[in-house]
């Protein structure tokens, strides 16, 4: 029983050694590694097992590591990987072979690849590049199919020559496209750029590379790369159809969803309620339709927009606010209606009495004019006579005074 025993122990000791090697077991690097860039923001590692590596019922795998503007670190059995990453400012990589046995770990030593940034001028690459994309709706066989745009904007390099132009191209997936339709600055160069169609799925996932260079008679243009996920810069179209209703002050709205291949339950909806005199509301909800109260004598506006729920997909863009809708009637408050018409009839009273007393001439007759006292007594007639004095006398003022009487009556003629 005993030999039986040993033997078999013996033989599982044998195997364990062919499957697991000890620790001392040594891993080689691989060999001919390589970085060859394969389209727009878009590289393909490749490398070979050590032919040197005793690979004997051994279960070999790599590990890379990825220095570019945003670091990876991940494993793999493959000997190739495909890797999406900017390359406007170099990329380099590396590779190593690693076994994990039980809890232990064994690596071989690293080997890199470089691949240096394209040549170009500093600051001469464009700045603040930001896009979207929009779903629009069209009729093809009899099949409702939803067209995918994209729009982009951007803004020239500080240091870029006057007559630089840029040039704009997407890639996503195996597509990759030119823009065709630019908008331009005052100097006459592209700043932004339209895709009215593009080969972008309308639910689309993963990552939407741009891509924009440039060219100069007085610089070489260094070229700009940047990668976005697709459900963060989709922006949903508005919502259609809004309607809104009063009845006292009692306020109903209602929509239809946004153009879109999301069915109904997928959008999320903010409701936003206003007038002239400061109110302001803004509500979210989950369906198409929204009750609220008001004061029942003002006019509002109201505007409602949609955004894909994360029940769906990942939380994306708000769509633009509808065109505001009005409901209910701007109405003055009792107090002021009541001194506006007695204002406006006082006024056309006033007017229309007026108007009569010029007519028929009343007027010299309701209010006829006051005689005048009469006077015997003619009015006095003040002289002033100035007499001049010599340079050194004082000038004299002599004021007389002259009084003609109504009647001269002479009694005497003796003097």
């Amino acid at each position: 029983m005993v030999p039986a025993f040993l033997i078999l122990f013996g033989a599982f000791e044998t195997l364990q050694t062919d499957l697991f090697p000890d620790k001392k077991f040594l891993l080689l690097p691989p060999m001919n590694f390589t970085i060859q860039v394969t389209g727009l923001a878009q590289v393909l590692l490749h490398w070979e097992p050590n032919p040197d590596q005793d690979q004997k019922n051994i279960n070999l795998k790599y590990h890379v590591k990825i220095n570019a503007s945003q670091e990876e670190d991940y494993e793999t059995r493959n000997t190739q990987s495909k890797c999406e990453t900017t390359l406007h400012q170099g990329f380099s990589a590396r590779v190593r072979t690693i076994l994990w046995r039980d809890s232990s770990f064994l690596a071989s030593s690293w080997v890199s690849a470089e691949r240096k940034s394209p040549p170009g001028s500093p600051g001469t690459s464009i700045v603040n590049l930001t896009c979207t994309t929009n779903t629009a709706a069209g009729n093809y066989t009899n099949l409702k199919l939803y067209q995918v745009s994209l729009h982009c904007t951007w803004l020239a390099g500080k240091d870029a020559p006057e007559d630089t132009q840029y040039f704009l191209y997407y890639r996503y997936g195996a597509w990759t496209e030119e823009c065709r339709e630019y908008n331009k600055d005052t100097l006459n160069r592209n700043t932004a750029c339209w895709f009215p169609r593009t080969f972008i799925h309308s639910k689309a996932r993963g990552r939407l590379a741009v891509h924009v260079n440039g060219s100069s008679k007085h610089a070489t243009i260094k070229p700009f790369d940047q990668l976005f996920d697709i459900q963060a810069i989709d922006q949903p179209n508005p919502p259609m159809n809004v309607t809104a209703e009063t009845e006292g002050s009692h306020l109903s709205i209602q929509w239809e969803k946004p153009v879109s291949a999301f069915p109904s339950h997928c959008f999320e909806y903010e409701v936003k309620i206003y007038n002239t005199n400061g109110y302001y509301q803004v509500e979210k909800t989950t369906t198409s339709t929204f009750i609220s109260t008001t004061d029942g004598v003002s006019k509002y506006s109201i505007q409602v927009r949609a955004t894909v729920s994360p029940q769906c997909r990942a939380m994306g863009l708000w769509s633009k606010w509808s065109q505001p809708i009005h409901v209910g009637n701007e109405q003055q408050p009792m107090s002021e209606w009541l001194l506006i018409t007695l204002t406006a009839t006082l006024c056309f009273v006033s007017l229309i009495s007026l108007l009569l007393c010029r007519i028929y001439r009343l007027w010299p007759k309701l209010f006829p004019p006051v005689p005048a006292p009469k006077s015997s007594i003619k009015d006095l007639i003040v002289a002033t006579n100035w007499e001049k004095a010599g340079p050194n006398e004082t000038e004299i003022e002599a004021i007389s005074y002259i009084e003609e009487p109504a009647f001269e009556i002479l009694e005497s003629s003796a003097f």
